[in-house]
C-alpha cells in the first residue's frame, strides 16, 4: 500500500487531530507516534532511515496509507522522494501557545525525578517490551531535542527561529499543488477542499490535549495501549 498523505506539520500542532480526521476522511490508517510506540519492534527501520536515507518502506506502512507527527515529519523530504504523487499537510500552530505546549508535555515526557527512575528500571528489567519503548522514547528525544533543536529547546528565541525555519523550508521544498498549510482551527473546509473529499458534518476532532498527555503515555508503558484522549 502506497502513502497517500505526508505530514510534515512539528508534534503539537494538531497532528493528532490531523490522523483522526484523516481516517475519518478515508485514508487507511495514519503512523503518528503512537504507533511506534505501541510498536517499538519498529525502531530499527526508522534509525536505518535516519542513518541512509532509506529503509524498508512496505515493511514500515503496511496497511497505512498516511503518515503525521514524529518520528514522520523529521524525514518528509525522504518520503517524499519515495511517494512522489503523495500530498503533504504542514500542521502550524502560533509559535508561543505551541511552545507552552511543548514544554508541559513532550519536554517533560518519561522519569524526571530518582524515583520515577527507579520505577522505570525496574519495569525494564522485568519487561522488555518496556525496554525497547523507552528506546524510542531515547530516539524522540534525540531527534527532536538534540538534532533538530541543538540542546537549546529552552532558549525560546532560538527555538522560534528552528520552527521557522522549518515551516519556510517545507514550503519551498513541496510542490505547491501538493501542499496544504494547515490549521486545525479552520476546521474541514481546507482540509477537504485539498483532498477532493465532501466535509463531514460533525466537527472536526480535536484531540491529545495538554492536560491528558502525561497520563496517556504512563498508561502505554504499563499497559502498552493509548488512548485517543
Amino acid at each position: 500500500m502506497s502513502l497517500k498523505i505526508i505530514g510534515a506539520g512539528l508534534p503539537r500542532t494538531g497532528t493528532n487531530s490531523l490522523k483522526r480526521s484523516l481516517e475519518m476522511l478515508g485514508v487507511t490508517k495514519c503512523y503518528h507516534m503512537k504507533t511506534l510506540l505501541t510498536n517499538p519492534e519498529q525502531l530499527p527501520l526508522w534509525l536505518q532511515l535516519e542513518d541512509t536515507g532509506s529503509t524498508d518502506w512496505d515493511t514500515l506502512y503496511i496497511g497505512f496509507q498516511g503518515s503525521v507527527d514524529f518520528p514522520c515529519y523529521p524525514f518528509y523530504k525522504e518520503h517524499l522522494k519515495r511517494y512522489p504523487d503523495a500530498k503533504v499537510i504542514l500542521t502550524v500552530r502560533d509559535f508561543d501557545s505551541w511552545y507552552k505546549s511543548v514544554k508541559s508535555t513532550i519536554w517533560t515526557a518519561g522519569p524526571q525525578n530518582l524515583g520515577e527512575k527507579l520505577v522505570m528500571l525496574g519495569r525494564m528489567l522485568t519487561n522488555p517490551r518496556v525496554k525497547k519503548v523507552v528506546m524510542c522514547i531515547k530516539f524522540v528525544k534525540r531527534m527532536l531535542w538534540e538534532k533538530q533543536f541543538q540542546g537549546r529547546f529552552e532558549d525560546a528565541a532560538f527555538t522560534e527561529e528552528v520552527f521557522n525555519k522549518h515551516t519556510d523550508e517545507v514550503k519551498a521544498h513541496v510542490p505547491a499543488d501538493q501542499l496544504l498549510v494547515y490549521d486545525v482551527r479552520d476546521g474541514w473546509d481546507p482540509l477537504c477542499e485539498f483532498l477532493g473529499v465532501a466535509a463531514p458534518t460533525e466537527p472536526l476532532p480535536h484531540l491529545n490535549k495538554r492536560e491528558n498527555f502525561k497520563t496517556m503515555l504512563q498508561g502505554l508503558i504499563k499497559t502498552g495501549n493509548m488512548d485517543e484522549g
